[in-house]
């Protein structure tokens, strides 16, 4: 299984075709702002989302610049998602492209 890299214009149609967004930063940034609809993704849930979550479902992992994302992408690949992506830029360009689809809390 493996994962690919998509830029965030890319991320929209994906996003509307019902895709999971899971946002790996720190839980302090993610309740500050995180993409409209993102769970925090965490090692204390992770388990949790790869078991209640349908493995055709699309996978969208943000982190703060598209790093970091990349490894837990290649995770959930790992574990039986078909449709994983590493959002490019992450949070950051995101947030800076699409302000609107932002949100704070959770």
């Amino acid at each position: 299984m493996t994962y690919t890299c998509i830029d965030i214009s890319d991320a929209l149609p994906i996003i509307e075709n019902n895709a999971a967004i899971v946002d790996i930063r720190d839980l302090v940034s993610f309740q500050n702002s995180h993409m409209t609809n993102a769970i925090s993704l965490t090692n204390d849930n992770v388990q949790n989302f790869i078991d209640s979550t349908e493995k055709s479902q699309p996978v969208i992992v943000c982190c703060y610049h598209g790093n970091s994302s990349k490894g837990a992408a290649e995770y959930l690949a790992s574990q039986g998602f078909k449709e994983v992506y590493s959002l490019n830029g992450g949070f950051s360009q995101w947030s800076a492209m699409f302000p609107e689809q932002c949100e704070t809390g959770n």
